[in-house]
């Protein structure tokens, strides 16, 4: 979806120009992309330490994976061929064979991608100890190297979605060996990577600048260098653009936002995927939650149309399951629980509430601070009273993991096939507290069966069918309460060409490839 408008100007202009005199970032050339992002610094530039917004943008510039999806698509279908050139796969699903690329280069002189640097690479992400996206990999038997353009992976089980985590994302980023060794865990420093830009300048809690990777085996770029702002406060990354300071920014996830910003000149609101869906996961391990009733009450106390309303038609989507839109495997066909005060409160006298029950949730300070208010409205019609603690999103993500809120609200994407977004959030295995925990807040474990039967099912249709009953099941079982999928905004100079149909990205920012060009 893309929008373009025009100047609303007065104290604008005069904010806008104050806005000017703050940036004493390097002179940008005439082929320099200014790039405003949302946080305060770079949490890491090692691809493999954050799941941050602000450092998946960036990482998908600077670095490759032995598989990519096409710029600007996020289809598993399309999945193509990045750093290696081709593969095969074993008649039991269980040994994939990469045969690299030639000649790729690594930046800044760190010689050519061998097998050797992608085995180093896999077995890093897959190591807890130095990586976010360890349990990704749980299935990995050996990753091997049977000569210098030869990668094997032999894995313990199938896994329905092998090339999504070898694909140019997350754990799945290729990494030098010799700069990761060299940097001593410091690889922010380094941040040698394959991809189209490479790092010049990093200036804490200022910007990451990257320059043209001259390299690149698809092809020096078009822009010699992309310069990322760090500029946490939303309007004034508003500001400037307008001043003309910026060339892309992110925007937000608000209808006000676009119905304000789209009659800016030279504007243009991009909305596009993954929709990171939004979820509201009940502790079934603390009371009063561990009961049935008291969590259909929530289900139907919420009214799921005034949170579309409130954020915007223009960037959500509705979503009645647990697994976002389009994901290969999604199901709507699942339990609805209509929006029905009186009836919560009824559940809640048939488990023992008969005067209502109060709830303490943690919330982060940075997002979903608004729609918080408007949830703990709803619910207080039921009968349901949710004391709120807002605090700093870092300390949020912490405490939330250590099973101390009783209500979680999360949004998130992932690799756009059920069998993570289900295994992460709702199989046991991922409930927090255990060994291998994830994200699974609700300590959900209705469908393990179905979710564990569908990683090994051979047959494409029945592994479908496995995925959407486990779907059906954890909303039935209200381990989660789906609100909507809510998409990526950013804001562009009309000037910027990314060089491709941006649809969706998997690293919830556009691409800059060496296609990307700035009149």
């Amino acid at each position: 979806m893309t929008m373009t408008g025009s100047l609303k100007a007065g104290a604008w202009a005069a904010a806008a120009l104050a806005a000017v005199t703050l940036w004493t970032g390097p002179v940008t050339a005439q082929q320099t992309v200014r790039v405003g992002i949302h946080g305060a610094d770079i949490g890491s530039l090692d691809p493999h330490m954050s799941a941050q917004t602000i450092d998946n943008v960036i990482h998908a510039w600077i670095y490759g994976g032995l598989v990519r999806f096409p710029a600007g698509t996020i289809d598993p279908a399309r999945i193509e061929p990045d750093l290696a050139e081709s593969w095969a796969k074993s008649a039991d699903g269980l040994v994939w064979t990469f045969t690299l690329r030639p000649g790729v280069q690594f930046h800044h002189g760190y010689g050519e991608v061998t097998a050797d640097d992608v085995v180093y690479s896999l077995k890093r992400g897959g190591n807890p100890k130095t990586s976010a996206f360890a349990s990704d990999f749980q299935s990995f038997d050996k990753v091997e190297a049977p000569d210098p353009r030869t990668v094997r992976i032999t894995l313990k089980s199938p896994v329905p979605s092998l090339l999504g985590l070898v694909t140019a994302q997350r754990g799945g980023y290729v990494v030098s060996r010799k700069a990761d060794q060299e940097a001593g865990g410091q690889y922010t420093a380094k941040a040698i990577g394959t991809g189209p830009f490479q790092l010049d300048e990093y200036r804490p809690k200022q910007f990451v600048a990257l320059a043209a990777n001259p390299g690149y085996f698809r092809g020096k770029p078009k822009v010699d260098r992309v310069v990322y702002r760090f500029i946490p406060a939303n309007e004034s990354r508003d500001l400037a653009f307008r001043a003309g300071e910026l060339d892309l920014f992110y925007g937000r996830k608000e209808q006000r936002w676009v119905d304000r910003m789209k009659s800016t000149p030279g504007l243009v609101i991009d909305v596009f995927g993954p929709g990171e869906l939004r979820l509201i996961n009940l502790n079934t391990s603390m009371k009063p939650f561990d009961d049935i009733r008291v969590r259909r009450a929530v289900a139907h106390a919420i009214n799921r149309a005034d949170f579309v309303k409130f954020v915007g038609a223009d960037v959500v989507t509705p979503n009645p399951s647990v697994v976002p839109v389009g994901y290969l495997g999604y199901t709507d066909k699942v339990t609805r629980f209509d929006y029905d005060p009186e009836k919560s409160k009824r559940l809640l006298k048939e488990a023992g509430y008969p005067d209502g029950i109060t709830i303490k949730v943690l919330g982060s300070n940075r997002s979903f601070v608004e729609p918080y208010q408007l949830l703990q409205a709803q619910l207080a019609k039921a009968g349901i009273t949710m004391e709120l603690q807002l605090i700093e999103h870092t300390a949020w993500h912490s405490q939330i993991r250590k099973n101390l809120s009783s209500l979680v609200v999360y949004t998130a994407a992932r690799f756009p096939v059920a069998d993570i977004f289900l295994t992460q959030f709702f199989h046991s295995a991922s409930a927090i507290g255990q060994p291998k925990a994830v994200t699974n807040f609700s300590h959900c474990d209705v469908a393990d069966k179905e979710i564990d039967a569908a990683r090994i099912e051979q047959d494409p249709k029945r592994q479908i069918e496995l995925w959407n009953q486990a779907q059906q099941k954890i909303v039935e079982h209200v381990c989660a309460i789906p609100l909507f999928d809510e998409d990526q905004v950013w804001g562009r100079s009309a000037k910027l060409d990314y060089g491709h149909e941006l649809k969706a990205s998997i690293s919830f920012g556009p691409m800059i490839t060496e296609q990307t060009t700035l009149k």
